[in-house]
């Protein structure tokens, strides 16, 4: 068996795992994906994300484009693709208009939203735009008066925005905004000023359950939507990480079907945002200190993996030898071990990889085996 054959099958028994853990009948929605071909490196493909929400039994997803290479002007373009790959889709994918600031955004919003587009996705890190921006308010208008939903990136590479932020949607009331990635480059800031106000959503798209656990104290669990961020995120990853995180931190059955689908269906349908109750009681995590080891070294290898460098630290070496010591949860120390020496076997094919889509793909499927062993550190409970 080649190491991707083997790393292959042991994600698929993570699939086989996932649908015991899916609440029966569970309504499953995805606010966060991307098509198309990054500037970074990165491909979403049509086929690859249609397949994958068929496979985990989604019923639709929010689609937009990727920071396209024929982004410019005013991303025309990819936004036209995304409109052909919905209608492509039968209704599954919804589509979003991507907006750059500096090339008449509104004109763009307004074509695009007359075509079909149901929402309107904006990035002020990969556009370059700050959140005081003069031209913000009239796309928050338009959304108003649309009935449009914004999403906006809250990921790394930020200021803090949620002063500004907090000034757009109590200008523009009735906005129903998501905040990308947990809002994790201010969350303090965004749950401080937005936590609590009905129709404002943070969606689930972040690498480590550590974050969605810090989230999760903060705000309602009424304001929390699920996301993979595809391609970047990838099943069954996202929706284990999503669902076992809930569940630590307390979420009741109602409020995990609301987060995995129907807090974003009532988006879709314009539908009075839910009642919000208390965010979730958690203050500190509880986990097996070799554990805690084990999530620190895989901290400091994934960038590496990103960046397809080798482990020059041997960083993830480190995480595989603390998994094979004895520290009570034998079983949980064996499921991290074989994804990670898995992991490794890949990391070193794709070195040696001669194409750029197979290194590629060997850096996704071992990020993909390293992010469901970092799961079982930081959700197993000491």
């Amino acid at each position: 068996m080649t190491p991707f054959d083997q790393a292959r099958t042991i994600v698929d028994s993570y699939a086989t795992q996932l649908r015991t853990e899916l609440p029966t009948d569970a309504y499953l929605f995805d606010v966060h994906t991307h098509l198309g071909h990054d500037i970074d490196g990165m491909n979403g493909w049509h086929e690859e994300l249609v397949g994958m929400l068929d496979r985990y039994g989604f019923s639709h997803a929010f689609t937009f484009c990727m920071d396209e290479y024929d982004r410019e002007p005013a991303f025309t373009v990819p936004n036209d693709r995304t409109l052909a790959h919905a209608d492509a889709a039968g209704g599954k994918l919804i589509p979003f208009v991507r907006l750059d600031l500096t090339e008449r955004p509104l004109e763009e919003a307004r074509r695009c939203l007359d075509l079909g587009a149901k929402g309107i996705k904006l990035h002020p890190r990969a556009q370059a735009f700050e959140l005081d921006d003069e031209r913000l308010p009239p796309i928050f208008e338009l959304a108003v008066e649309r009935g449009a939903p914004v999403l906006i990136h809250g990921g790394r590479g930020l200021p803090p925005i949620a002063e500004h932020l907090e000034l757009l949607v109590r200008r523009y009331e009735g906005v129903r905004l998501i905040i990308a990635h947990a809002g994790i480059a201010d969350m303090a800031g965004l749950a401080g000023r937005l936590a609590g106000i009905p129709g404002v959503y943070f969606d689930t798209s972040v690498w480590s359950a550590v974050d969605l656990f810090d989230l999760y104290r903060q705000v309602a669990p009424e304001q929390v939507v699920y996301a993979s961020d595809y391609p970047y995120g990838r099943q069954p990853n996202s929706l284990l990480m999503a669902i076992r995180s809930a569940k630590a931190a307390g979420f009741d059955e109602s409020q995990l079907r609301g987060m995995l689908g129907e807090n974003a269906r009532r988006i879709v349908e314009g539908a009075p945002p839910l009642q919000l109750t208390t965010p979730r009681p958690m203050k500190s995590l509880g986990q097996p200190l070799t554990f805690a080891r084990i999530h620190q070294y895989i901290s400091m290898a994934v960038p590496m993996l990103w960046l397809r460098q080798r482990d020059a630290i041997g960083a993830l070496g480190l995480a595989v030898n603390a998994s094979r010591e004895r520290n009570g949860y034998v079983e949980e120390a064996e499921r991290i071990q074989e994804l990670l020496v898995s992991a490794q076997q890949l990391w070193r094919e794709g070195g040696e990889a001669v194409s750029d889509d197979e290194r590629i793909e060997a850096m996704r499927t071992a990020i993909q085996l390293i992010n469901l062993a970092d799961l079982i550190t930081v959700t197993t409970r000491a």
